[in-house]
């Protein structure tokens, strides 16, 4: 199984001998464009960003609600 192994791996026949630039010199440097900023915060309008903070507050307020009864604190 393993007994073609080196010869496998120093064949260099599915390999092109190609000259990558990575940095070609022939353009011009630009400076990149300002975006403009679209007033979305994580890709949410106004009313999706308020709609997520209100339950936030719900779900804040429940737990806190939960945290004193458990302890005893207010008793229904």
């Amino acid at each position: 199984m393993f007994d073609g192994l080196r010869n496998d791996a120093s064949d260099t026949t599915g390999f092109d001998e190609q000259q990558v630039e990575f940095f070609p010199e022939d353009k011009p440097a630009t400076t990149p464009a300002r975006r403009r900023k679209s007033g979305q915060f994580l890709g949410m309008t106004a009313q999706q960003r308020f709609l997520v903070s209100v339950m936030l507050m719900v779900a804040t307020c429940i737990l806190g609600l939960l945290c004193v009864v458990v302890f005893q604190k207010f008793v229904f």
